[in-house]
């Protein structure tokens, strides 16, 4: 009788673990040696030696109808649940808090605030709810503290796409990491419009239009043209702003550049140059965008970047304009 009541627990036990889904690790280790900003906001007044270790365990269950998908991050400053999906047929629920990017804002820099805020734009949705079939694709995505949201809906017929996004960002990110604590609206408020847009592709040409419902209407229309490795681009807005910008890839080699003028401000006219190529392991890139004067880090007007791969082990240097510099080892697995 014990050893009857003993296999048929295991085998419960066994039955359970086997329908509870795929699991997967994955993650890197880092060693960095320099000093690097981010936006506005500088780096180190020092270069100094850095680590980062970083572990993420997912998990997949779709043993029935309803397929469920989440991670498990843990890295040097902690513990984080991840991204969390519910799917079914159609329709697909995610959680995520604060990584949503369908609602953005800008931080703005600080004088009080116990954060230090960058100038970048940082995402605060939590959770979305999208739909896609026939076609036709709806997304919607809300902040639960603040109850902004974004709604988006596409729908795409041979060479025709069309879409319309409704986006409420009234309140705007909330951040409690002011000093003194307690909540605060950190971030101010972000755009109330909707976009509707509509692009075609017709042989080497792809036609894009877009426009919102604002007071001070925004638009903006653009022609691209591809021939063989090579594409051009022209493109205006409401400002009267023009651009042309032309790419090209052949093989290891990859280029563009892009050019902005006629702006309201003759100063805001931007020049765009980015250069990338890859042989074997090696990795070089260099880009300059002179509409990121003053901006530290990856956002920085000049940045120059290598990498070598060996195995699972990559060698990484970068510096900047702004006499930033940062050699990195990392190995991932």
């Amino acid at each position: 009788m014990k050893k009857v009541l003993l296999t048929t627990t295991a085998a419960v036990f066994t039955a359970g673990f086997v329908s509870a889904g795929d699991m997967s690790m994955s993650g890197a280790i880092k060693l960095t040696y320099g000093s690097f900003g981010t936006g506005e906001l500088a780096g180190a007044a020092s270069d100094d030696f850095t680590s980062e270790a970083d572990l993420d365990i997912a998990a997949t269950s779709s043993g029935g109808n309803i397929a469920m998908t989440g991670t498990l991050e843990l890295d040097e400053s902690g513990t984080a649940a991840g991204p969390v999906t519910i799917s079914t047929g159609a329709l697909t629920f995610t959680y995520d808090k604060n990584e949503l990017g369908a609602l953005t804002v800008t931080s703005a820099k600080a004088t009080s605030s116990a954060t230090v805020w960058d100038g970048e734009g940082d995402s605060y949705g939590d959770y979305s709810v999208a739909f896609a079939a026939g076609g036709i694709g709806v997304t919607y995505t809300k902040d639960q503290e603040s109850s902004d949201n974004a709604m988006g809906v596409t729908y795409a017929a041979g060479a025709l796409t069309l879409s319309l996004t409704a986006l409420d960002e009234t309140t705007g990110a909330v951040d409690t990491t002011l000093a003194g604590g307690g909540a605060a609206h950190d971030y101010g408020k972000g755009d109330v419009k909707t976009t509707v847009g509509a692009t075609y592709v017709t042989g080497p040409y792809t036609i894009a239009l877009s426009g919102d419902d604002q007071t001070d209407q925004d638009w903006d229309a653009s022609v691209a043209m591809a021939s063989g490795d090579t594409t051009i681009t022209i493109a205006a807005d409401e400002t009267e702003m023009m651009s042309v910008g032309i790419s090209y890839t052949n093989g290891a080699l990859t280029m563009s550049a892009r050019q902005e003028f006629n702006n309201v401000s003759s100063a805001d006219d931007e020049t765009e140059i980015s250069l990338s190529y890859t042989e074997g392991a090696l990795t070089f890139g260099a880009a300059s965008d002179s509409g990121q004067s003053g901006h530290y880090g990856d956002e920085a007007e000049t940045v120059i970047n290598a990498a070598y791969v060996d195995g699972d082990v990559t060698i990484a240097a970068k510096g900047t304009d702004q006499d930033e510099m940062e050699v990195s080892v990392t190995f991932a697995f």
